[in-house]
C-alpha cells in the first residue's frame, strides 16, 4: 500500500512538473465507489480551464492547489498511484502500470491534460482509493481528522514520550492510527521499529524515554531516506528489514538474523526476535501466536498487500488488538481513521483479479471450514426417517401380571 514516502514521491512530481500550467482537457471516470460525491461531468467541468498552483500533503492525502476551489484530493488507498506520462515517479511494486499498457490506463480514475501537452492520471486498480473534490481539503475529513504527519510535523520527544506514556496498546498498533501520527503504514512501522530494536507488541506505556528518542530517530530516518529515493526500494539501504518482508517463513533473514512473522494490531508484522524481544509481563500478555506469512501469487507478489488492512483501515484494527483479538472481516466505525479507507467498503472489487488481502483471505478459509464442521456434526446426530418413524410408533409392551 502506497504510504508516506509513496504519496509524497507524487507530490515532488507534480509540483516539478506541473505548477503553473492550466488544465486543457479533463477526463474522470464513472466509477462512483472511487469518485466521491460528484459527478463526472461536474468534476471536469470544476477542473477544465484552471491552473494548478501548488501540491499539498498530509499523511497519505494529497491534493491539488488550483487558482480557484474547488481542488481535488486524492486519498490513496491500496493501490493508488500518480503517474506523468513520460516522467518517473515511483516504483511502489503494487501500483505500477505497465509500460505497454494503454494511456491513460484502463484503471485511471482522473486524467487531465496540460496546456503544454503534459498528461497526468491517478489510476487504481483495486478501488480502494478516494477521490473527492472540496472547496478546502484540509478542513473536513479524512484530513482533517489526520494526527500530525509523520514527516512535516514531527513530535519533540517529550511530546512523544508524554503522548505514549498514556497508551497502553502495542506501539505497532499505536503508530498505524492515523489519528495519532499520519503517514505511518505497515511497511514503515516495521521497519522503524526494527531499526529501534522494539518488539512490535510491546505496550507504548511501557517505553522508556530513552525507547521512546530512538523510536522517534527512527521513524524519521526511515521516512527521509525513503522520500530521498522517491519511495524506489531498490535504493533502501541493504540492512533494511523491508527488502525481505516478502520471503516465506523460514527463508526471511536481515543480517543473517531470522524473521519472524506474526500478527500485531490486526497486521501481518515481520520482526526478528533475536533483536525485538518482549519480557516480563509483556511476554505473557502481549505476545500472539505466530501467522503464516500470505502466499505467493503468481509474479511472486504476496498475498498480504503490506498489511495496509487497507487504507481499508487501522483504528478498528487498534481498537480490536486491545483485546487480543484479530479483526476478521471485522466492519469499520463510522470516521474511523485506518490506514487510508476512511469510507466504508461496499464489498466489490473490479480489479484485476488478485486479492491481495491476506487477512479476508484467511477469513473465507475459516468460514468454508466451520461450514463443514457444521455439516459433519448434523450428519451425525441425523437419525434415519424411517427408523425413526418404526421407533415412534411402536406401542409399549405390556408388563406381564
Amino acid at each position: 500500500m502506497p504510504e508516506l514516502p509513496e504519496v509524497e514521491a507524487a507530490r515532488r512530481a507534480v509540483e516539478e512538473h506541473c505548477l503553473g500550467k492550466k488544465i486543457k482537457k479533463a477526463v474522470i471516470a464513472n466509477d462512483p465507489k472511487v469518485i466521491d460525491g460528484v459527478s463526472p461531468s461536474d468534476f471536469e467541468t470544476s477542473l477544465v480551464g484552471k491552473t494548478i498552483v501548488s501540491a499539498h500533503r498530509k499523511g497519505k492525502n494529497m491534493w491539488l492547489q488550483l487558482d480557484s476551489p474547488p481542488f481535488p484530493s486524492f486519498q490513496f488507498g491500496m493501490t493508488g498511484a500518480v503517474y506523468i506520462k513520460g516522467v518517473a515517479v515511483t516504483k511502489y511494486k503494487r501500483s505500477a502500470v505497465n509500460d505497454t499498457e494503454e494511456w491513460p490506463s484502463k484503471f485511471s480514475k482522473f486524467f487531465i491534460e496540460l496546456d503544454d501537452g503534459l498528461e497526468l492520471s491517478f489510476t487504481d486498480k483495486r478501488r480502494f482509493a478516494r477521490v473527492r473534490l472540496l472547496k478546502d481539503p484540509a478542513s473536513v475529513a479524512p484530513i482533517s481528522e489526520l494526527g500530525p504527519d509523520a514527516l512535516l510535523e514531527p513530535m519533540t520527544v517529550d511530546q512523544f514520550t508524554e503522548s505514549l506514556s498514556k497508551k497502553k496498546i502495542g506501539i505497532k498498533a499505536l503508530l498505524l492510527d492515523q489519528s495519532f501520527i499520519s503517514g505511518i503504514g505497515n511497511w514503515v512501522a516495521d521497519e522503524v521499529l526494527y531499526q529501534a530494536r522494539i518488539h512490535p507488541q510491546t505496550p507504548a506505556s511501557n517505553l522508556s524515554k530513552e525507547n521512546c528518542a530512538t523510536l522517534l530517530n527512527s521513524i524519521r530516518e526511515v521516512i527521509e531516506k525513503a522520500v530521498e529515493v522517491g519511495a524506489d526500494s531498490s535504493q533502501f539501504p541493504s540492512n533494511w528489514i523491508l527488502h525481505s518482508r516478502d520471503n516465506k517463513p523460514g527463508k526471511a533473514f536481515v543480517d543473517g538474523k531470522k524473521i519472524e512473522f506474526i500478527t500485531a494490531g490486526g497486521r501481518t508484522t515481520a520482526y526478528v526476535p533475536e533483536l525485538q524481544k518482549l519480557s516480563g509481563i509483556q511476554l505473557t500478555t502481549a505476545m500472539g501466536k505466530p501467522r503464516k506469512q500470505g502466499s505467493k501469487r503468481k509474479g511472486g507478489e504476496d498475498n498480504d498487500e503490506d498489511g495496509d488492512v487497507d487504507e481499508e483501515e487501522e483504528t478498528t484494527a487498534v481498537a480490536k488488538s486491545k483485546k487480543g483479538r484479530n479483526p476478521r472481516g471485522y466492519k469499520k466505525r463510522k470516521g474511523s481513521l485506518d490506514d487510508d479507507n476512511y469510507h466504508k467498503r461496499d464489498g466489490s472489487s473490479e480489479d484485476d483479479g488478485n486479492n491481495d488481502d491476506d487477512d479476508e483471505d484467511e477469513d473465507e478459509d475459516q468460514k468454508k471450514r466451520r461450514k463443514v464442521t457444521k455439516i459433519k456434526q448434523v450428519k451425525a446426530v441425523k437419525i434415519p426417517k424411517e427408523k425413526a418413524t418404526t421407533q415412534n410408533t411402536k406401542k409399549p409392551k405390556k408388563r406381564a401380571k
